[in-house]
């Protein structure tokens, strides 16, 4: 994890302190199940609840000598308490039992606090939304000016997207949030499936319903999509953003500090560096997405291709998604809006953004279609070339049919405004 791109949030779930912890956590619920079984003396729980959690400087000290961090793990918890109880510990699991389950129960803490986050950032979409439902901008299609439409109906358009995420994000969760505790090969050889219901219940995890020995990593790539899946849609606002804060168009801005620098060359820069950032990180979520789905054949039951990868994939890919969909949030919220150039920039084509209402005007007065088509294709290009009004070239043209004000576009707009209100309701 890089620090610059990891919030606390984050860094705690996936430290080696907070592992170890859960490691911890699952062996003393592994023992207690096998009490109940009367498989281990009860006197043992108290030994392994009295013990402490293995310090990491501790396990990877063990570790250089034995090249095995989970026997590392045990070796350095079970150090702390008398041989008879030890040798109790871990009775009929093996490695991936423990590491899978302690993993997907961190997972599933780590995709609440990703959603939580984008639950926030969906909201503030809406709010905005609602804000500047009647702000007027142009629509642009391939970067061109089309029609008119409203600021507040190209955020909504975003807090739908969000919403989609976070329902892909729901179902990765239930996805990655399982375990497995049935022994090498996955066959409950030398364990009882009570252990693996008993510990997974506790724990909130669903069970690997056929296990290899390891739960299987078609999960984890679900998730990653689903994370670069956000990531993408984040950077969709992020570039919309960035487009309408050129120097052409200049719509809305990217709130400064009093000490802002935007360039160490030319003092007048006033870059969109934040919108910028998010961009940049959904390329990383998307390579991450990549190596998940190579991560997911495995020879036979096991190897141990993926372990390596998982250590810097899953952390890396939560904690940049979390921190991309935190800075989305706190750059829309004080996103400044200029809704006076926004107007300045529908005037600046000369009424040429009405042209599909001169168009659909003649042709329900009869006009052929092709020869209506090209009258105000006609009529366009001399407004394109000589800054003519489009209303004037119509009439050179013979066309009698005025454009209309940018508003008249939006006299269906309320239906986008209630779907926009059952989202808001809905998630309220």
């Amino acid at each position: 994890m890089i620090p610059r791109f990891t919030l606390p949030e984050m860094a705690e779930l996936f430290s080696d302190e907070a592992r170890y912890e859960t490691y911890v956590r699952v062996e003393i619920l592994a023992t207690e199940a096998q009490v109940q079984l009367g498989r281990v003396p009860a006197a043992v729980l108290d030994d392994m609840r009295a013990a402490a959690v293995p310090r990491p400087e501790r396990v990877a000290e063990i570790q250089q000598d034995r090249d095995h961090e989970v026997l590392s793990f045990l070796t350095a918890y079970c150090e702390q308490m008398p041989e008879s109880s030890a040798r109790w510990v871990h009775l009929g699991m093996t490695s991936y039992d423990l590491v899978d389950t302690a993993l997907g129960h961190t997972l599933g803490r780590a995709v609440d606090v990703l959603s939580g986050t984008a639950q926030r950032l969906r909201t503030v979409l809406v709010d905005r939304s609602f804000e500047h439902w009647d702000t007027v901008m142009v629509g642009r299609t391939h970067g061109i000016h089309a029609e008119p439409t409203t600021l507040g109906h190209k955020l909504g358009g975003f807090a739908f997207a969000v919403d989609r995420s976070l329902q892909r994000l729901a179902a990765a969760r239930e996805a990655v949030a399982v375990g497995t505790v049935s022994g090498s090969v996955g066959t409950y050889a030398l364990i009882d499936p009570a252990v693996e219901e008993y510990v997974c219940e506790r724990l909130g995890l669903g069970i690997e319903l056929s296990p290899t020995q390891v739960v299987a990593r078609d999960r984890h790539a679900q998730l990653l999509q689903a994370v670069a899946a956000l990531g993408s849609c984040i950077e969709q606002i992020a570039l919309e953003l960035r487009l309408l804060q050129r120097t052409e168009v200049r719509e809305v801005e990217e709130r400064r500090t009093a000490g802002y620098q935007g360039s160490s060359a030319m003092p007048h820069k006033a870059n969109p560096t934040g919108s910028e950032l998010l961009c940049g990180l959904a390329r990383l979520l998307r390579g991450y997405a990549t190596t998940a789905l190579e991560n997911v054949a495995l020879w036979h039951e096991r190897d141990l291709a993926h372990q390596a990868v998982e250590k810097v994939l899953l952390p890396d890919a939560l904690t940049v998604a979390h921190y991309q969909a935190a800075k989305a949030v706190q750059l829309l919220e004080n996103l400044a809006v200029d809704a006076g150039r926004m107007r300045a920039n529908i005037a600046e084509t000369h009424g040429l953004v009405c042209s599909s209402s001169v168009l659909v005007e003649l042709l329900e007065a009869g006009v052929e279609r092709d020869r209506a088509y090209r009258a105000v294709q006609a009529a366009a290009k001399r407004t394109s070339e000589y800054g003519q009004n489009f209303g004037e070239a119509l009439r050179e043209e013979g066309i009698e049919a005025a454009p209309r004000e940018p508003e008249a576009f939006l006299v269906n707009h309320h239906v986008i405004h209630k779907r926009l209100e059952m989202l808001r309701d809905r998630v309220e």
